[in-house]
């Protein structure tokens, strides 16, 4: 609500009516082919949020996870187009290779920061440099990719058609089909769900993140979480890509969506914003999935594209100071609620003496 009012009055500034540009944004989001595009986004910014939210539930901040998504979509668009397998085991394999991948090179600044105490938020961002550097000097034709007849585009060689995933007619009355790994997402938030609320290494991961010294006492040994719970993270990152590698593109090129407007860092929103719960990043996902496609009637409405991105980053802000503030509150309460008891253990015996 705070940051439709900011963006409201950032839209009066502009000399536009924000009920007209609201209006053209839920007509927009109504039509068929707007909603397969929506559901599409939200596929893939669900498993970046996921994937980010691990780590977050151990106090771990992953920032990383771009260079290992980027990095495992090209080796795994690699692999796929270089092999040619039985449909389920070809498709199979190239997930294997991305998970593989995205986890081996988190476990990069898992190693450093408990064997060296690198803070793995510097580990993480200066491996997306790294990464980039070596996406970089392998997406060359002679290497890795080939280049793209009719376009200056290049990418790797392209998945054939037992590697691909065919989407699904999820969304009555648009050509455009869902995603077929919208599955695997599903999954991903179902298996994220159970580790974390239903089994011992889910305690001890929740555990460590709200208090590592009280874990550590209970034995629970910190930097094997540590370990483990960044090659999970790592490990479902290499999956961010495959929803657009195995359903849309089939091959990894210069055009793969990065930076900081990319899936890996947008999910680092949608995870604060879902409380870092599967069903609130669900329903953060499809939120930002929808700002994101507003971007086309906006810009054709002659609204500047910069007021979506006006609009998330105020749903960031306002999210962190609401759950700042909630937590102040809440430790003031435990507080006073302590207070109160001790103040009734205290009183008591004199009570009881008078009686006597």
């Amino acid at each position: 609500v705070f940051s439709l009012a900011v963006t409201t009055v950032v839209l009066l500034f502009s000399h536009t009516s924000p009920l007209d540009d609201l209006r053209q944004m839920l007509d927009y989001a109504g039509q068929p082919r707007t909603q397969a595009l929506i559901v599409n986004s939200a596929t893939t910014y669900y498993l970046a949020a996921v994937a980010v939210a691990i780590g977050f539930r151990m106090n771990l901040f992953n920032i990383g996870v771009d260079g290992q998504y980027r990095l495992a979509a090209m080796i795994a668009a690699s692999v796929g187009g270089a092999i040619t397998l039985s449909p389920v085991l070809h498709v199979g394999v190239v997930i294997v290779v991305a998970v593989v991948v995205g986890a081996a090179w988190a476990a990069i600044a898992a190693v450093l920061k408990i064997t060296r105490g690198v803070n793995e938020v510097i580990g993480t961002i200066m491996l997306n440099y790294v990464a980039t550097a070596v996406i970089n000097y392998l997406l060359k034709p002679g290497r890795l990719a080939v280049a793209t007849a009719g376009s200056n585009n290049i990418g790797t060689r392209p998945i054939k058609a037992s590697g691909q995933v065919p989407g699904i007619a999820l969304i009555p009355g648009s050509e455009l089909k869902v995603y077929g790994l919208i599955v695997l997402a599903a999954l991903v938030g179902f298996g994220y769900w159970f580790l974390l609320g239903r089994t011992r290494f889910g305690y001890d991961l929740r555990a460590t993140g709200a208090n590592e010294s009280a874990a550590v006492a209970s034995g629970v040994n910190v930097k094997r979480m540590v370990v483990v719970s960044m090659l999970l993270s790592g490990g479902l990152a290499g999956l961010i890509g495959l929803p657009l590698l195995l359903g849309s593109s089939y091959s990894y090129g210069l055009d793969f969506p990065t930076g900081p407007t990319g899936p890996a860092f947008t999910g680092i929103a949608i995870a604060l914003l879902g409380r870092n719960h599967p069903v609130g990043i669900a329903f953060g996902a499809l939120l930002w999935g929808f700002l994101d496609n507003s971007v086309n009637i906006l810009q054709l409405a002659g609204v500047p594209k910069e007021i979506v991105f006006i609009t998330e980053g105020v749903i960031v802000l306002s999210v962190v100071v609401a759950y700042e503030i909630v937590r102040r509150y809440r430790v003031r309460a435990e507080q006073q609620a302590v207070g109160r008891q001790l103040g009734e253990l205290t009183s008591a015996p004199a009570t009881e003496g008078a009686a006597a």
